[in-house]
């Protein structure tokens, strides 16, 4: 074999079309675009979904329910998967970390333990969230369940400063009533 002489098997490619050669080629005039109309002039590009004028197929599907922009989004990790982890690798707590380097969560996603399976060992499990059945569970078993990001929010929450009162507008306003009451009994007399 030689690889000078490598061709494309008999019958997989064919010429392109030639259009536009003159009415000799049989291919002029109208170049195979027919007459009028928008796709016979150049420049023309059809939306996508186009049906030709007819409703399209996004129009004519119905469409219900309602797709919250807010919904956060949790990778389940189950038990039996933590206490696989603890057979094989032979770990002793289980984080984020740990999860994403044996391929059970991507580095991005937020992790969430469910309650699937049983957990014999005594694990420390820092992730994302926790269903109750898997808490329950873990500590059950002798292990701590450490939620991620739960320290952090204790601590941006913001102190309440207290405001000392104050008490010179009344101080304030009391004279005003005085002067007008002043006025009043001057006008009686």
């Amino acid at each position: 074999m030689d690889l000078s002489k490598l061709q494309p098997a008999e019958g997989s490619t064919k010429q392109r079309k030639r259009v536009g050669r003159g009415q000799g080629s049989g291919r002029g005039g109208t170049s195979t675009r027919g007459h009028k109309g928008a796709k016979s002039r150049s420049g023309y590009s059809r939306k996508i979904g186009f049906e030709g004028g007819q409703m399209p197929l996004q129009r004519r599907v119905p469409k219900f329910g309602f797709t919250n922009p807010n919904r956060v989004e949790y990778k389940g990790v189950n038990l039996d998967s933590l206490q696989m982890l603890v057979d094989t690798k032979k770990v002793k707590e289980i984080t984020k970390e740990i999860l994403v380097a044996n391929g059970l969560v991507s580095k991005n996603d937020l992790v969430k333990i469910l309650g699937r399976g049983e957990l014999n060992a005594k694990l420390n499990v820092t992730v994302d969230k926790f269903s109750k059945s898997a808490l329950a569970a873990i500590e059950k078993a002798g292990g701590k369940a450490i939620t991620l990001g739960a320290e952090v929010k204790e601590e941006a929450k913001p102190k309440a400063k207290a405001t000392p009162k104050t008490e010179t507008k009344k101080e304030e306003a009391k004279p005003a009533k005085e002067k007008k009451a002043d006025e009043v009994d001057s006008k009686e007399d």
